[in-house]
């Protein structure tokens, strides 16, 4: 079945049932539904045809959802943007995809005008809340979605159409756009909300970017069922989110390491706001041990799960909960319906406790790249029969003799850093930019909070004397808030090749305090 079938059902089956808690609105299947066939009818009646793309730059709000099962609803295929993106990186990804909607908010409006004057595919930009901001040839949502639903009820495409592109960081500086179909999507949302036991009566209070596909998920995985989703814009005040899990009896709390760290560091935590909550989930980083003691002090009721997992196949492994104080450092199993296992450079398995890289095999592994295939040949693989691709996950575990997984470490580049994926190369590019900065690497320190900190290595110019704060603001200034450096070294030099190039391997060592295979420690 296509996606967008289960908000359609959900309506018809409980539609005063609440969907969505956000801004202060409360939001009925029926309702998400209704407004979300108006977007589709609006954007067909537009000329939108199946496989076309439609960008959601936007806050976490009702419209993004709406928008989200709108455009699958029209036969298309959506990308959620994260809304602190910058305008070149917004105009990358709304020409990569060929975007022909843009549909973004009044307040994000100087930063879409500045990427869609790079984006001649876009035909039709929708504003929420445009008031007096929008432009003459750009629609407020609201008169957008004004009339009636007109569209057949028979779906618009079938099950093994693709349905998003979430864009990742990779290692040449420029987004992937991961290709997952409606069936890919299915079978992820099935495999989790399976092994978190969840029900049509769960109430999620989740504060992720609908842009991470974590956050993403929660909202999929909600409507697929029926629950409530209480859906904020971020955790930058827990004092303001925390009392939700009481006032809304929410049962499960999707979590970060970086949310964890705030959580058990408050002093004033009250016992009845974790009453009601029975499942807990974190992913992005490994949490630290005692983090995992204090997280169900605190809410003594819930079963904490840790995972493992990647845009390329969403979720990877989880933990069973009864497994944390045998295996307090892994993350688990193969998620059901699934298979992973260590492989060596052939991708056949290795022994226990060998370290290797991670494969995973499943209905959920993505497409491809969009428009990459270099990019997909490098990562999908061919399986243990003709008919199937395997995601090389670029990540090493080990695998005890029991079967369960330990993160060790990444193959290439990529830091992970409060949850996200972030091209040293992308970074590296904005510090080029900075007058004075002859040469700049980018590594990821530990760091108990964030998983990996961002720390800039640089070597500048005679004469030049940037500060670390302005070397920030540069980056604040053109990158988005989780890709800025929090830690800046200067250098007189930075290692390199016998060809010159930066060995930011040699530097990312060091920053974890190892030694490379080879070298002296």
């Amino acid at each position: 079945m296509r996606y967008e079938a289960h908000l359609r059902a959900r309506a018809g089956e409980r539609p005063d049932h609440t969907a969505l808690v956000c801004a202060g609105r409360r939001v009925s299947y029926a309702e998400l539904a209704d407004t979300a066939e108006r977007f589709a009818s609006a954007l067909v009646a537009d000329g939108f045809g199946n496989g076309e793309r439609c960008v959601l730059f936007l806050e976490n709000r009702v419209e993004a959802a709406a928008g989200v099962f709108g455009t699958l609803r029209a036969g298309g295929i959506f990308s959620v943007i994260n809304p602190t993106t910058k305008a070149d990186k917004l105009a990358y990804v709304l020409d990569n995809c060929e975007a022909a909607v843009l549909v973004t908010q009044a307040s994000l409006l100087p930063v879409a005008r500045a990427a869609l004057a790079q984006s001649p595919s876009v035909r039709r930009v929708v504003v929420v809340d445009a008031g007096d901001d929008a432009a003459p040839d750009e629609t407020g949502w609201d008169a957008f979605v004004a009339a009636p639903p007109t569209l057949a009820e028979a779906p618009r495409g079938i099950d093994i159409d693709l349905a998003m592109l979430v864009y990742t960081s990779g290692s040449t500086g420029r987004p992937k756009g991961v290709m997952m179909t409606h069936r890919n999507i299915e079978l992820a949302a099935t495999s989790v909300t399976t092994y978190l036991r969840m029900a049509p009566d769960d109430v999620v209070l989740s504060v992720l970017p609908l842009a991470f596909d974590y956050g993403l998920y929660q909202l999929l995985m909600c409507v697929k069922l029926g629950a409530t989703l209480v859906l904020e814009k971020s955790f930058a005040f827990p004092q303001k989110i925390l009392p939700l899990l009481e006032s809304e009896r929410v049962t499960g709390f999707p979590l970060v390491p970086t949310m964890v760290a705030l959580i058990v560091q408050l002093r004033n935590f009250r016992p009845e706001w974790a009453a009601t909550v029975r499942f807990i989930t974190n992913t992005a980083a490994a949490l630290p041990p005692a983090h995992i003691a204090r997280l169900r002090e605190m809410f003594p009721q819930a079963r904490v799960y840790s995972m493992y997992g990647m845009t390329e196949s969403k979720r990877c492994t989880w933990l069973p909960p009864e497994e944390l104080d045998r295996r307090p450092d892994s993350v688990g199993i193969a998620i059901p319906f699934t298979e992973v296992w260590v492989a060596g450079d052939d991708g056949q398995p290795l022994p226990p406790d060998t370290v290797g890289e991670l494969m995973v095999r499943g209905g959920h592994v993505m497409q491809g790249y969009w428009r990459n295939p270099e990019g997909t040949d490098s990562t999908l693989s061919p399986g243990r029969y003709p008919w199937e691709k395997v995601l090389r996950t670029g990540d090493l575990f080990r695998m005890d003799a029991e079967g369960f997984l330990y993160f060790v470490g990444r193959k290439d580049d990529i830091i992970k850093s409060r949850g996200e994926k972030v091209s040293p190369k992308e970074v590296e590019n904005v510090l080029y930019a900075l007058p004075g900065v002859r040469e700049a690497a980018v590594v990821g320190v530990p760091d108990e909070v964030l998983g990996r900190a961002l720390k800039a290595l640089l070597v500048v110019e005679d004469g030049a004397q940037p500060t670390p704060r302005e070397v920030i603001s540069h980056c604040a200034a053109r990158l988005e808030d989780f890709m800025v450096p929090r830690l800046i070294e200067f250098r007189d030099a930075l290692p390199k090749t016998s060809t010159g190039k930066i060995r930011r391997a040699a530097l990312q060592a060091e920053a974890e305090g190892r030694a490379l295979p080879g070298e002296d420690g």
